[in-house]
């Protein structure tokens, strides 16, 4: 089979366009044809050893996927050949990926395309879905009624976190850089938009919100902590899933004096029945014209080498060329 594969950690020149054996799928797995993997920042950083995890030699890249499942291995009982799914948190934790013809997955991580929903579309809000309902309902525990503020409105997790909000029930605050993005981030629903480069976030936020946002939902890999507690609101909550070598300041009267919470994660330590959870929403959302996949490029497999630099200069060196997700197809 073509597979989108390196041999050694290094840097995106490295990834090989090439063959590679089938997979035979093994107890508890299922064998799926990929039709679409999604490119996330996380998958950047294994590939580069950025972040250090293990992972079998040769390592195929990519994390999210969308297919048909070609056979089951024993034990499997859920799915058939046949069957269009969907899922995630591959290539990660020892992994193996999915930027290749096929892929054995365990189907602990393997979930029903709904038949409205496009192969993109699920492939696209795969990992991010998961990321941003983890994040809202699990950890943050947003309510109807309540305000959330997002850093980064139309990006791929960001995007993702705009549209569950406003389809709990929430208010949307958040920021973009450019007037095109602000026009992208209303038709996802979000109910007041700045424009960083041209506004102040903060007296802008505070007109917003005067008694401040109860969810504030930061994407940057380096988040200002100085601007963000002072405009939570009582029993507000930070949630942070970005930056690993970042060292922010505390500003920590402001934050204990108003009952607040930081909560942190990594979807991929969510266990396989919490991204179960996550999974059923976003294919039900989806579904119903409630989330919709923010995809910027849709690129062959065969380039997986040049979308996995888009990605890097985007994520690390934010040139600002990507406003949503990459899709590799076969």
């Amino acid at each position: 089979m073509k597979a989108a594969y390196v041999n050694e950690p290094g840097p995106a020149s490295s990834i090989i366009y090439g063959d590679l054996e089938k997979p035979t799928p093994k107890s508890g797995e299922v064998l799926v044809r990929i039709k679409v993997a999604a490119i996330n920042p996380i998958d950047t950083y294994v590939r580069s050893g950025a972040v250090k995890m293990p992972i079998p030699l040769p390592y195929i890249i990519g994390t999210d996927f969308a297919g048909v499942v070609e056979s089951v291995g024993p034990d499997v009982f859920r799915f058939h050949p046949g069957d269009r799914v969907w899922g995630s948190n591959q290539g990660l934790l020892g992994r193996q990926g999915v930027a290749a013809e096929y892929a054995a997955v365990d189907a602990h991580y393997l979930y029903p395309t709904h038949p409205v929903v496009s192969d993109e579309t699920a492939a696209a809000l795969a990992l991010v879905g998961i990321t941003a309902h983890l994040g809202l309902f699990r950890d943050a525990d947003l309510a109807k009624g309540e305000t959330l503020f997002v850093n980064g409105g139309t990006g791929g997790v960001g995007s993702t976190v705009v549209q569950m909000a406003k389809a709990a029930g929430a208010r949307v605050i958040t920021t973009v850089s450019t007037e095109e993005k602000a026009e992208v981030a209303k038709k996802l629903g979000a109910d007041v938009v700045i424009n960083y480069k041209k506004d102040n976030i903060a007296e802008a936020v505070k007109q917003a919100a005067p008694n401040g946002v109860d969810v504030w939902w930061e994407t940057i890999r380096d988040p200002n902590l100085e601007l963000s507690i002072p405009l939570l609101a009582k029993r507000g909550r930070l949630v942070l899933m970005a930056g690993r070598d970042a060292k922010p300041v505390l500003p920590l009267g402001a934050f204990y004096t108003k009952d607040c919470k930081i909560v942190g994660f990594a979807m991929f330590n969510a266990t396989p029945d919490e991204q179960h959870r996550c999974a059923e929403d976003i294919s039900r959302w989806a579904a119903e014209g409630k989330l919709h996949a923010n995809i910027s490029r849709v690129m062959p497999l065969s380039e997986a080498a040049a979308a996995h630099q888009l990605q890097e200069d985007n994520t690390l060196h934010k040139q600002g060329t990507l406003a949503g997700k990459i899709l590799l197809k076969p």
